[in-house]
């Protein structure tokens, strides 16, 4: 083949893809909110869909409309073996399923339809409710399907623990510290209301067994357990109320404007049952304002079957707008673009000025960063921040010192996160404590916040567009990530 006809070829795919970024360029201006934001839906899975109709159940403010669209959603997601997963195309998850099952039976699902056997089916053959989380369980506690007693305990005297104690909440990673909080006071009082249906039909009769060594940490926990067990029957407890009015103030101080906790599910719907377990009623602001803001993270889109209803597990405008201004500016739009413009002026606004958990750890370090959502004025993180400043600094705000005192703060706050390994971790410094990892309750995935190669990369990253590759804190978590390949 001639070096003309290649060069025309060559010609041909640069062209195109110029064509083609130009195009994505434009869809993307175009869905720029008019306050200059960007954000995606974020889809998870279906236990998400499936405890907002529980957590409404429980509450007793569940209606048929909200659940047959729900219940639309979680069908659609069904696979053809009759499981649900936790994220596309993953393996089948037995309490996804089984949290999918009861949503289903609330929106009426006949359990000898074909879709909800071979649910049940599965569920059967992986153990039954018996060997579902602990989390899966505890829902079906709130409505008399489990017992309590067959749970871990979390006691709310946990609040008390200083911050340099083993297993006090600054232990926990962030997402976790605001759900266990709430789920302390849950599990002392041990609430069941009715479900309105039974689901007899995913026992296996069999309990699941313990597997681990009775020597081992793990093992100690377990005998720790039962002695909580018995405290927890005992009627004498003399810090338990005053405990749990402490934990109910933990959880209230750290509700966020939009009515939720840390921008995220977990705590949202916790929080919420131990606040109505304390005698905050539905009307009472903090309630009332949480229950709202549900709505703020409820997607709801027209299908042929009608219309559906899913819930988001968290919100991302703030990852969604710097990472949108980077590509933009990338693909040639002007930093002085009025997009570009807007883009960088909201993210300014969104810049976190107060103290929050990640202080417990750092009490000197002045504030300085952003977090992923739209209200999460607690819980900065070190990977938004850092790519927020990439923005920040490519961007033309006309307000030239605005901006750069917004990108010193934000570096200065980066620097002061990092862990003393070198690394950086999400939310918070040095949250590395394993010892958590071995309670009984923690069957549940990710509790630490220990550093990670993404996050500690992009802070690298931007400390060396800062021109900072020198700086000790940078030098210190290029060796972390060497070490850490």
């Amino acid at each position: 083949m001639s070096s003309a006809v290649l060069g025309t070829e060559s010609d041909e795919v640069v062209d195109r893809a110029r064509r083609t970024m130009d195009a994505a360029r434009d869809h993307l201006l175009s869905l720029q909110h008019e306050a200059g934001w960007w954000k995606g839906n974020l889809e998870t899975n279906v236990t998400m869909d499936a405890e907002d109709l529980m957590l409404r159940q429980f509450l007793g403010i569940r209606d048929a409309e909200q659940t047959e669209q729900a219940a639309r959603w979680i069908r659609s997601q069904q696979r053809a073996d009759g499981t649900w997963a936790n994220f596309h195309e993953g393996p089948a998850d037995l309490s996804t399923t089984v949290e999918a099952y009861v949503a289903l039976r609330l929106a009426g699902d006949d359990p000898d339809a074909e879709h909800m056997r071979a649910a049940a089916s599965y569920v059967l053959a992986g153990g039954g409710i018996e060997a579902t989380r602990v989390f899966t369980r505890m829902w079906l506690a709130l409505f008399g399907e489990w017992s309590w007693d067959d749970l871990p305990i979390m006691p709310p005297e946990l609040i008390f623990l200083p911050s340099w104690f083993p297993l006090n909440i600054y232990d926990w990673g962030c997402w976790a510290r605001q759900t266990v909080v709430p789920l302390t006071i849950v599990n002392a009082i041990r609430p069941v209301r009715p479900l309105g249906v039974r689901i007899d039909e995913l026992r296996s009769g069999h309990p699941k067994g313990s597997t681990v060594p009775p020597l081992s940490v793990g093992g100690v926990f377990e005998q720790l357990d039962k002695l909580l067990h018995v405290y927890q029957r005992s009627p004498v407890k003399p810090l338990r109320r005053l405990a749990m009015r402490q934990a109910t103030e933990w959880v209230v101080a750290h509700q966020e404007a939009d009515g939720g906790w840390g921008g995220i599910q977990p705590p949202w719907v916790y929080s919420i049952i131990a606040l109505h377990l304390m005698g905050y009623q539905l009307d009472h602001p903090v309630l009332a304002k949480a229950i709202a803001g549900l709505d703020g993270f409820t997607v709801h889109e027209e299908t042929e079957q009608g219309t559906i209803r899913w819930f988001e597990a968290c919100q991302s405008p703030v990852w969604d707008t710097c990472l949108a201004v980077t590509g933009l500016l990338d693909a040639g739009v002007a930093p002085d673009d009025p997009a570009a413009v807007k883009a960088v002026d909201w993210m300014l606004g969104e810049e976190i000025t107060v103290k929050g958990d990640w202080s417990v750890r750092r009490p000197g370090l002045a504030p300085g960063g952003w977090a992923f959502e739209f209200a999460n004025d607690g819980y900065p993180d070190t990977d938004d921040t850092a790519e927020v400043v990439l923005a920040l600094r490519r961007g033309g705000h006309p307000d030239i010192v605005r901006t750069r005192a917004a990108v010193d703060r934000g570096v200065r706050w980066l620097i002061g996160m990092q862990s003393k390994d070198g690394g950086w971790g999400a939310f918070d410094a040095d949250n590395t404590q394993e010892l958590i990892l071995k309670l009984p309750f923690c069957d549940f995935g990710a509790v630490i916040d220990p550093p990670s190669a993404d996050v500690t990369a992009h802070v690298v990253e931007m400390l060396g567009v800062e021109g900072l590759a020198d700086h000790p804190a940078t030098q210190r978590g290029v060796r972390w990530l060497l070490r850490s390949q």
